[in-house]
């Protein structure tokens, strides 16, 4: 789903941003000339001719896009015109950054006991070696198995464990693997295997593991396919599953991979909150899913996906309506959205109000209705919060949905909170360790990153979800790796 992550030290150039900002304020000066729209307000206002007047043509005129324009050139100016401070002082991963992540590994499998880590292409090859499935296979995942095998060794001028890293290859396609540009210091090495050969034979009695007298445990995660499992079983191999500090590599970030993660979150909520001042009745949730794509890009990130539901079609946490709900005064809007930046993802959630809809003082009296959506909105705020306060070292995971979960069931919504609070996150949207009730074995450890998604969803009715990025810390709570939280259904 990410590009491929680049592995240079080359840093954000500014120019970059500057680039993108002249693109879509020329864009913005022509819509300006279609339109007449003043941009100096940055949001929706009353008595705006341009967006209010439903007997004007650009109200009712379903095929004319204007009005849809207008809307993506204001939610791109408000994002560019923050200046994009989230994207300062963040890089990618450079070469160095793989290989000292491939050493931690082979520390790890020593620990673990393990002679080795095998991992065919995807997300896990991608954290070691910088190629995801498409990136090696843009067709389809084949039947020839192509293997990045890393095993531990002893540097005798250092004393350290390191980590020897060989490719299982088909012979055809080894110049086709050294040009893809993995992050290595040196020339690749590779075993190849001919088409008529047994490919896991092959790599069994390569120079790989001559040194071994005995079967050879190799440490697998999920990512790997059962049929090659089972041919490097029946080649003699002893396979296991992903276990103990072999897993933790991943888990447990560096400061680099925080820096990014925080980019890309604060940057994703900060898209959200700006586009959001934008909104006008008669928008559909397809039409602000596509302009907040548009103003992620514009922002140098790259969406990946975009849930945006109103009222009773929030209800089903993950959406399945066409998109084609208008958007209302008293509409709730549930936004749940991700994107990329150096590979690293974002995943948050907000729920709000358009911004149209004055606030109400507090002596105002409010429909059933409203009532029961500002109610049900801080009692999911108060379960994120109680999550949030439990996410500490060497709490379990269980724990932390527990915490929320309690919340949301004295306020008598038990039923209606049906996923679990949260995730692990990093190259992946959702990765381990998984954050639900039963998960009592996974223990918080410092470096972690979470999402915290605690929700209430009431069936023909609404729903409500709030969703923050969060990084384990070794003393006290975590940090907040999306700038802020929300402070209300009209502060999201």
């Amino acid at each position: 789903m990410s590009k491929q992550l680049p592995f240079s030290t080359v840093e954000v150039k500014p120019r970059n941003r500057f680039s993108a900002r002249n693109l879509a304020l020329m864009i913005a000066s022509a819509g300006l000339l279609a339109t007449g729209y003043n941009f100096s307000r940055h949001s929706w206002s009353p008595g705006d001719p341009n967006l209010l007047a439903p007997d004007q043509r650009i109200w009712n005129d379903a095929d004319n896009p204007a009005r849809v324009r207008t809307f993506q050139q204001c939610a791109i100016n408000n994002l560019l015109e923050t200046g994009l401070p989230f994207m300062k002082n963040v890089a990618p991963i450079a070469v160095e950054d793989f290989v000292e992540r491939r050493d931690r590994l082979a520390q790890a499998l020593v620990a673990e006991g393990a002679d080795a880590f095998v991992v065919e292409p995807g997300y896990t090859f991608k954290y070691y070696g910088n190629v995801s499935q498409p990136e090696w296979e843009v067709w389809e995942p084949e039947e020839r198995p192509f293997l990045m095998v890393i095993r531990p060794f002893h540097d005798e001028a250092t004393g350290n464990v390191k980590a020897n890293t060989t490719f299982l290859c088909p012979s055809f396609e080894a110049e086709r693997a050294r040009l893809l540009g993995m992050p290595f210091s040196e020339e690749i090495s590779i075993v190849p295997w001919e088409e008529h050969w047994n490919p896991y034979t092959t790599l069994w009695q390569s120079d790989v593991f001559l040194s071994l007298h005995r079967s050879a445990r190799l440490m697998v995660d999920e990512e790997m396919r059962d049929f090659i499992q089972r041919g490097l079983g029946s080649a003699g191999f002893e396979v296991v599953g992903l276990q103990g500090q072999v897993e933790e590599v991943r888990q447990i970030k560096t400061a680099k991979e925080v820096d990014i993660l925080r980019a890309v979150n604060t940057g994703t909520v900060e898209a959200v909150r700006q586009m959001r001042k934008c909104l006008y009745p008669g928008l559909t949730e397809n039409e602000i899913a596509a302009v907040l794509d548009d103003a992620l890009r514009a922002a140098g990130l790259d969406p990946f996906f975009d849930i945006v539901l109103f009222d009773e079609n929030a209800s089903n946490p993950h959406g399945g309506t066409n998109g084609s709900k208008v958007l209302e005064a008293e509409t709730f809007v549930l936004i749940d959205v991700g994107a990329h930046l150096y590979g690293y993802s974002s995943d948050i959630c907000r729920t709000f109000i358009p911004p149209f809809l004055q606030k109400p003082s507090e002596d105002e009296v409010l429909s059933p209705r409203m009532s029961e959506k500002l109610k049900v909105w801080d009692i999911v705020f108060e379960a994120q919060t109680r999550s949030i306060d439990q996410m500490r070292e060497s709490m379990t995971a269980a724990s932390v949905d527990i915490a929320a979960r309690d919340v949301i069931s004295r306020a008598g919504y038990g039923d209606a909170f049906t996923h679990r609070v949260g995730h692990g996150i990093g190259i992946k949207a959702h990765e381990s360790p998984y954050m639900n009730q039963g998960n009592t074995a996974s223990l918080l450890k410092t470096g972690m990153t979470f999402t915290s998604e605690p929700g209430i969803y009431l069936v023909d009715k609404f729903g409500v979800r709030h969703e923050d990025v969060l990084l384990v810390q070794r003393d006290g709570k975590p940090e907040l790796l999306t700038g802020s939280r929300a402070r209300g259904p009209w502060e999201p």
